[in-house]
């Protein structure tokens, strides 16, 4: 057996960890394992490229080391240094740098070439295409999350004829330069992909972020997979459908838990100013800590409803502690995650693994949204939007037809919420104004905090 029989075995076992690796993150409880799987995978992988390249003298160990010291301090770095609130923008970051990647393996390969044959030239266009969409698609989300440009949607007169434009452009200057062998022609498709990105992210606004990364990542894969055609690598064709086709169908999930479809997702411009729908009248009545106490001693069924507010203040770990008081004092406990809360997908999940809440007790929309009407107390932290009855009542509204968790069925809903202000969306929420709504206002760490120190 030669040794590209054993790489490809090599490639074969890599691709079947992916597999294993993917289905196991589908569960809360086999996803660290199936995390590891496909990072074992991915070694795998890594190794039988190196020694693969090393066999035939075309690897240079000094640029391998130095891609390994500097990916793998700033992998480290950013495992150790960044909060689970930081999570979505690193997400973000690393759709944008994979489809980078795949952009300059793609230039890599014809940088200099003058003939060009056509399935080739074809694979390098699709892989700086969509890389360079997901890099700079990547970024404007990236900096949405951060809060370093604003969240609500951009939009122009004549944008959606200036992004076809943009698209023809690469069709016409792609053909040209695989006729032709042009670089500046190759140079140009590179720029395009790269304006056409930040253009296809701009108009989305900041509540449908969490689709924007699904789509992203999948884009990501989709860039990995084009540029494994192009440099004759199997296991970089089989890992990129992998993660575009998971990114996708991510994506279509996402979609459907908020009643949009991807069109009105991508061209909809969600989140601009002029879609806030009616106000809403009406006014809150806050709660004291001490009087939030005795609601919840008395409560025999409470649900803990995880938003964004949540990951800000980082009270997953007190909003255990506080539901574990309550089971030693005879409440049912349990959490009610809906599929887009918080800023990507599975935040909220990923959150009460960390502060390690009993997988037994997390429930999605559609196992626990009926079971609202007999719970005593709603316990909402920070959810904003996807806990907005206006989604079911108001036409005007841009969250209207999007499924939301019917906290509002609830005997007495506890919402702490840090101010007045609307969601990310934009929207007032009506829930506040309900009479069986008492607001909690100030930081979710420390109100959890103040409940724990009363029981």
């Amino acid at each position: 057996m030669d040794f590209v029989q054993i790489q490809n075995l090599a490639y074969i076992g890599a691709s079947i960890l992916f597999i294993l690796g993917i289905k196991m993150l589908g569960k809360a409880d086999t996803a660290r394992k199936g995390n590891r799987l496909s990072s074992i995978g991915m070694l795998i992988a890594v190794v039988a490229t190196v020694v693969g390249q090393a066999s035939r003298g075309e690897l240079h160990w000094g640029m391998v080391l130095a891609g390994l010291v500097l990916g793998g301090g700033i992998g480290l770095v950013s495992a150790r240094k960044v909060a689970m609130t930081g999570m979505p923008e690193l997400v973000a970051l690393f759709n944008g740098f994979g489809g980078l990647g795949s952009l300059l393996v793609g230039w890599a390969e014809v940088a200099g070439v003058i003939k060009i044959d056509g399935f080739t030239g074809v694979a390098v266009w699709a892989t700086i295409l969509i890389g360079g969409i997901t890099f700079t698609g990547s970024m404007v989300a990236w900096a949405k999350l951060a809060e370093k440009i604003g969240g609500s949607a951009v939009t122009f007169s004549g944008q959606k004829v200036l992004n076809a434009a943009l698209f023809v452009g690469l069709l016409v200057c792609g053909g040209l330069w695989i006729s032709t062998g042009s670089p500046g022609l190759l140079y140009a498709v590179i720029a395009l992909s790269l304006v056409l990105g930040v253009m296809a992210v701009i108009p989305i606004g900041g509540g449908d972020m969490p689709v924007v990364i699904a789509l992203l990542n999948s884009c990501s894969g989709l860039a990995a997979a084009a540029a494994g055609f192009v440099i004759a690598n199997n296991v970089l064709i089989v890992a990129g459908c992998l993660v575009g086709t998971s990114g996708l169908i991510l994506t279509v999930i996402m979609c459907k838990a908020m009643n949009r479809t991807l069109g009105n997702v991508l061209f909809g411009s969600f989140g601009a100013a002029n879609g806030a729908g009616a106000a809403v009248e009406g006014e809150m009545k806050a709660l004291s800590v001490e009087d939030a106490f005795y609601v919840l001693e008395a409560a025999r069924d409470v649900v803990f409803v995880p938003g964004y507010g949540m990951a800000v203040a980082q009270a997953q770990h007190v909003v255990k502690e506080l539901g574990e008081l309550l089971t030693e004092n005879g409440a049912e406990v349990r959490y009610a995650i809906h599929p887009v809360a918080g800023r990507m997908p599975g935040h909220m999940n990923v959150l009460l693994a960390e502060s390690n809440v009993p997988y037994d007790e997390v429930f999605e929309l559609e196992d626990i949204n009926s079971d609202f009407g007999q719970c005593d107390v709603a316990f909402v932290i920070g959810a904003n939007d996807v806990t907005n009855p206006i989604a079911k009542t108001d036409p005007k509204s841009p969250i209207y037809g999007m499924p939301i968790l019917d906290v509002e069925n609830a005997k007495t809903v506890l919402f702490v919420k840090r101010s007045m202000s609307p969601g990310y969306s934009g929207v007032d929420n009506e829930l506040f104004y309900r009479d069986n709504t008492m607001m909690l206002f100030g930081d979710a760490k420390k109100m959890c905090e103040e409940i724990v120190r009363a029981f």
